[in-house]
């Protein structure tokens, strides 16, 4: 699979990797047996990023990962982790003496005396522009418990500022067919910056697989269910935001646009690795089959039609509700 630099973090990492919220929680149960598979199939299939977070399972899937990395010793694996949603959200609480007892936490699931990447999990806005932030990470870059740190964020305000801050290697952001706005500014502030950009939540929630119907049933513990209104966390993690009968009738307008033997995921991911300024995507896999369909995205090419329609359907479905927000 392709490489492409991760920003400042000097690491090459697939243009096509793996997110693994579900490996935690909050999408229905995955086993740990499953877990593991899902993991083995994206390596075999040439994916080299993980994406975990702390908080995913409140440590399961950091910890899934680490499992399955002390099983295959040698591989060439780049682990993504993030902070800092295990406490209130108030910028008081991001702070040096915070930063180290997380990372001790992650440093300790995955197994690992120094993290490759540690991101700001959507911290408050006020936390991307305070220095003594980036100075605490620094610090912890400079003991040698991280290597480089990044943010992930819910606003392109946000993601401008971070990317201002000489230290930032990185900036996780949604971005997909039905969440345009990063590409206005902040994927060229990122690439004149040598910043790396992480596009998550690839597939809007599984919308733009185009397996769903306005009948499917999400678990109870699915935040496809319960956080639909945003009543537990940013209801643009959820969906992208868009309502989801109204992406329902959009998706219908997308799968139109998908090439012969190209699944519409896979269609919704390549787009995605193809938008300059982009350096890794991070669909997430609730199983074998879905992990080894993802990683094949990377080798899908698409067509100027097929941008331009992407373009369209966000213009007329979604650009007035979602674009002022995010």
């Amino acid at each position: 699979m392709e490489q492409r630099k991760l920003g400042k973090t000097g690491r090459n990492v697939s243009i096509v990797g793996l997110g693994t919220w579900q490996l935690g929680a909050d999408w229905g149960n995955v086993d740990q047996a499953q877990a593991q598979a899902i993991l083995a199939a994206s390596v075999e299939a040439g994916v080299t990023l993980f994406d975990t977070a702390d908080v995913y399972g409140d440590g399961k899937s950091e910890q899934a990962i680490g499992r399955f990395l002390a099983d295959n010793p040698g591989l060439d694996i780049t682990v993504a982790t993030k902070m800092g949603r295990r406490m209130d959200q108030v910028p008081e609480n991001y702070t040096l003496a915070n930063f180290r007892q997380w990372v001790d936490r992650s440093r300790k699931n995955l197994g690992t005396d120094s993290l490759d990447l540690v991101q700001l999990h959507c911290p408050p806005t006020a936390v991307y522009s305070n220095n003594e932030v980036y100075d605490a990470l620094d610090t912890l870059v400079s003991e040698g418990s991280i290597r480089s740190y990044g943010v992930s964020v819910e606003r392109t305000d946000e993601a401008l500022e971070a990317i201002r801050h000489e230290g930032t290697a990185s900036v996780q952001i949604i971005l997909n067919a039905f969440r345009l706005k990063p590409l206005d500014e902040v994927l060229p502030a990122a690439k004149a910056a040598g910043v790396g950009i992480i596009a998550r939540v690839p597939l809007a929630s599984g919308l733009l697989s185009g397996k769903y119907t306005k009948d499917t049933a999400f678990a109870e513990n699915d935040h496809r269910n319960y956080n639909r209104t945003g009543g537990s966390f940013d209801v643009g993690e959820t969906f992208s935001g868009v309502d989801y009968e109204l992406g329902l009738k959009a998706v219908s307008e997308f799968e139109q646009l998908v090439p012969d033997g190209v699944g519409t995921a896979q269609a919704a991911i390549a787009w995605i690795a193809a938008q300059d300024g982009v350096t890794t995507v991070i669909p997430g896999a609730r199983n074998v089959d879905q992990a080894i369909a993802n990683a094949a995205a990377a080798d899908v090419s698409l067509n100027g039609e097929f941008d331009e329609g992407v373009r369209w359907i966000y213009d007329h479905y979604f650009r007035e509700a979602i674009h002022p927000r995010w």
